[in-house]
């Protein structure tokens, strides 16, 4: 940016896990969707500071996870959030405080007050210019796919809160489907199997950690992952115990919530027109998203549906990539949502 550019340009990633920002074509925010505040209501910490006070938290501070399934649930922590994040970005070479031009992805399912939810935010947060984009589009274009064109392009997106399932084609949206399992649901799928199969009580976090390295979609994969030990209070004498989990347990706790993700996959499928599904069979469906990291997902799904499944380069930064695109060419693409 020039010494005396006024303008500053953010691509924003709103997530409910992780939030994500873009700043002159380099993610310089990569930081849990989490504040801890007083009981006053003003901000202790956010991001990764905040997040190491889950469920640590002494009396006087409460940890907030302002986005719930992919929209605002606490419209004041999302402010503070987004201040402090935007706060961070080190936007040298300007005399003067610079406006922000920002674009913000959105759940395609989301409503008009969520939408104006999401613009107040962004606007108290600093924002003078504000468009929005949706995860499915942003998703396409960050995985490289040509939204634009004449044809059919199929992208599920399983992020924090939701799993965004959509056909796209002429820059528009032709099917879609949004439902609120993803990564949170398997999150909590595993802290309840590990409590129910072996007495063991874990926290948010460790479940976290065990789906980052173990978790599965298949009980049988190629490449399997090593077992991993986890230790907890018992459910029943409160003393420390451990367990070794393997990967087909962990597939076997995600099946409920897998096959949900499987059934909203057929619905787009049969909604579909005959001549995008002839193009999705030729081009194959692209994940990206967090859950696009569960092992074994893209062979679960093709196996399922017979279709071709690729996993988007870096998927857990293919939305933000997308968002950032989307920002570079605001006047090429009409279905930005725009104030």
């Amino acid at each position: 940016m020039g010494f005396f550019s006024l303008t500053h340009e953010l691509a924003i990633d709103l997530g409910t896990a992780n939030t994500l920002i873009v700043y002159n074509d380099e993610i310089v925010v990569d930081e849990p969707s989490v504040i801890a505040v007083d009981r006053q209501g003003k901000l202790e910490a956010f991001g990764h500071e905040a997040a190491r006070y889950i469920g640590k938290c002494p009396d006087g501070l409460r940890t907030i996870r302002p986005l719930q399934n992919g929209v605002i649930a606490d419209f004041d922590a999302t402010e503070q959030m987004l201040k402090g994040m935007i706060g961070r970005i080190k936007t040298s070479g300007s005399l003067f405080s610079p406006s922000l031009k920002m674009v913000i992805c959105i759940p395609s399912g989301s409503t008009n007050v969520e939408i104006r939810a999401v613009r107040e935010s962004a606007e108290h947060a600093g924002g003078r210019e504000v468009a929005m984009i949706f995860e499915p589009m942003a998703a396409a274009l960050g995985a490289g796919l040509d939204v634009i064109a004449p044809e059919g392009n199929m992208i599920i997106d399983i992020g924090g809160g939701t799993s965004e399932i959509a056909c796209i084609s002429l820059g528009g949206i032709v099917c879609s489907k949004s439902i609120n399992i993803a990564g949170d649901v398997f999150t909590s799928d595993i802290k309840n199997y590990v409590r129910q199969q072996h007495n063991i009580r874990i926290g948010e976090r460790t479940a976290e950690q065990i789906k980052c390295k173990i978790g599965a979609a298949l009980p049988e994969l190629e490449e399997e992952p090593e077992d991993l030990s986890v230790s907890g209070p018992s459910v029943l004498t409160s003393l420390q115990q451990t367990v070794t989990l393997n990967y087909s347990e962990i597939a076997y706790a995600l099946e409920g919530s897998l096959s949900k993700l499987d059934d909203a996959l057929m619905q787009v499928l049969t909604d579909m027109p005959a001549e995008l599904y002839t193009d999705v069979v030729k081009n194959g469906v692209y994940l990206a998203g967090g859950g696009a990291l569960i092992k074994g997902l893209a062979k679960r799904l093709s196996d399922k549906t017979g279709l071709q499944f690729h996993i988007a380069d870096d998927p857990l930064r293919a939305i933000v990539r997308g968002t950032n695109l989307a920002l570079k060419n605001m006047d090429r693409y009409s279905f930005l949502i725009r104030g």
